[in-house]
């Protein structure tokens, strides 16, 4: 199975006409740029009213099931996708009290909103604010730390964040000296 190779662009209309370059690991991909990246999933391109608008568009780069225009995409630039989304925001009334009015017990629902269609496109975004170092690269838990190829700066600044922990700590749901019997899970017991 050939794997996806994504854009690596600075934003979602620069990953549609003009890549970096494409890569389908986040670890290859900041290689290719010598910058951090991260994955994202936006909207490009203008709206069109119906999905047949959208795929006469954007030809070439979605898979096209109608039979005048048939096209399959090869698997490693599968990145494109068609999504339907609502043309205006979306804010609903909030119902407090039921009206009971015309036999109803609450109000009408508001007519269908209208849709739009527009191309969603998955890359690889540069992150320009901070360098991929090799202690991040490094810094994933289980691997091996390798400090020793860091200067002093960039290991100060290793040093200096917080530690984080692998999972958030669980509450405590019994007392120190509590315990549950196996036979009765329901059931808290002082244990002495």
């Amino acid at each position: 199975m050939t794997a996806i190779r994504y854009p690596v662009a600075q934003n979602a209309e620069a990953a549609l006409s003009a890549p970096m370059a494409r890569a389908a690991r986040a670890s290859e991909a900041e290689a290719l740029v010598g910058a951090a990246v991260e994955f994202v999933s936006e909207a490009a391109g203008p709206a069109f009213e119906t999905r047949e608008a959208a795929l006469s568009a954007y030809a070439g780069r979605l898979d096209d099931e109608r039979p005048e225009h048939r096209t399959t995409i090869d698997p490693e630039d599968r990145y494109c996708a068609l999504i339907e989304m609502a043309a205006g925001p979306i804010k609903p009334k909030p119902v407090i009290k039921p009206t009971y009015q015309g036999g109803r017990r609450w109000p009408k629902p508001a007519a269908p909103r209208a849709t739009i269609w527009r191309l969603s496109i998955r890359y690889w975004r540069v992150a320009v604010d901070r360098p991929v170092l090799e202690a991040e690269a490094a810094g994933a838990p289980g691997a091996g730390r390798k400090t020793a190829s860091l200067d002093a700066k960039a290991l100060r600044d290793r040093l200096g964040q917080p530690l984080r922990p692998v999972k958030p700590q669980q509450p405590l749901d019994i007392g120190l000296f509590e315990v549950r019997p196996p036979e009765a899970p329901h059931i808290l017991m002082p244990d002495e």
